[in-house]
């Protein structure tokens, strides 16, 4: 059984989808890498480039990767500042997973000769 905010697709979309924890009395760090997040400069239009390092410890449910996937590629197309978008996703898996710790890293690629990362961090 999974949670869903929205209806499951192999488009991109804002859907994120859940499963029960399945060790929920124990602390443990689930950590996930995603290379290729791309958004759009909301200045110039142009792509901008991220590695967002998910990291969070689990109360009673965990993310689907595969919607989670789709969910960041759905940024694509949106114009965001950096520290918007590294926002939007931690508090969007936040609401949808009630997590005990979370830490999401948005290290963004060379842009005009300047190294952005974005770190947001939560503890219940």
């Amino acid at each position: 059984m999974s949670t869903k905010l929205g209806a499951n697709t192999t488009n991109p979309n804002k859907e994120l989808e859940t499963f029960p924890n399945p060790n929920p009395e124990r602390d443990y760090h689930i950590k996930i890498d995603s290379p290729e997040f791309t958004c759009l400069c909301p200045k110039t239009g142009q792509p901008d480039f991220a590695e967002i390092k998910l990291d969070y410890i689990p109360d009673q449910l965990c993310v689907e990767l595969k919607s989670l996937k789709l969910y960041y590629w759905s940024f694509r197309d949106e114009g965001h500042f950096h520290e918007k978008v590294t926002n939007m996703i931690a508090s969007n898996l936040i609401n949808l997973l009630d997590p005990r710790y979370l830490k999401v890293e948005a290290v963004f690629n060379v842009r005009g000769g300047v190294y952005t990362t974005i770190e947001v961090e939560h503890t219940k």
